[in-house]
């Protein structure tokens, strides 16, 4: 087989029907779309949207819709049991070194603390956000929980 001997198998490729180019052609002058009415004007036919003058399923079902809230802020949970398994080796824990020691992705991410486990360290934390409970833990442990602004 040579590269002149390829072609496409038999019924793969057809042609596109050219309608409304005279009576010859087969599909001249309605173009297969009937005489007059709605279907045969350009433009014509109902929207998708459209059930023949029944409620719309789209405004029957509206709790369907929804929307969808631009301001929500998505945080990145840390645990104080994952907190308390890495050696921060100083005494302050920010993002940017949680981000470092692999329990978050980004520095930039907003973060929260959540208080699951426990801490024995004396760790000052800085996040965007804590649980009541990771609060009372941190301090309770002789260290301190500190809220950062949201960019």
């Amino acid at each position: 087989m040579k590269l002149h001997d390829l072609r496409p198998d038999k019924g793969s490729k057809k042609k596109r029907k050219r309608v409304g180019r005279g009576i010859s052609a087969g599909q001249g002058k309605t173009a297969g779309r009937g005489t007059k009415g709605q279907n045969a004007r350009s433009g014509g036919g109902k929207g998708i949207y459209f059930e023949g003058g029944q409620l719309p399923l789209a405004r029957r079902l509206p709790y369907k819709r929804g929307f969808t809230n631009i301001n929500k802020i998505y945080y990145k949970t840390v645990n104080l049991k994952q907190l308390a398994e890495i050696d921060f080796g100083g005494v302050e824990v920010n993002p940017e070194t949680m981000a470092i020691a692999g329990l978050i992705k980004k520095p930039t991410d907003p973060v929260v603390v959540l208080g699951d486990g426990d801490i024995d360290d004396a760790l000052t934390v800085k996040a965007h956000r804590f649980s009541a409970s990771a609060k009372e833990k941190i301090e309770a442990a002789g260290g301190t929980a500190v809220v950062l602004p949201l960019d």
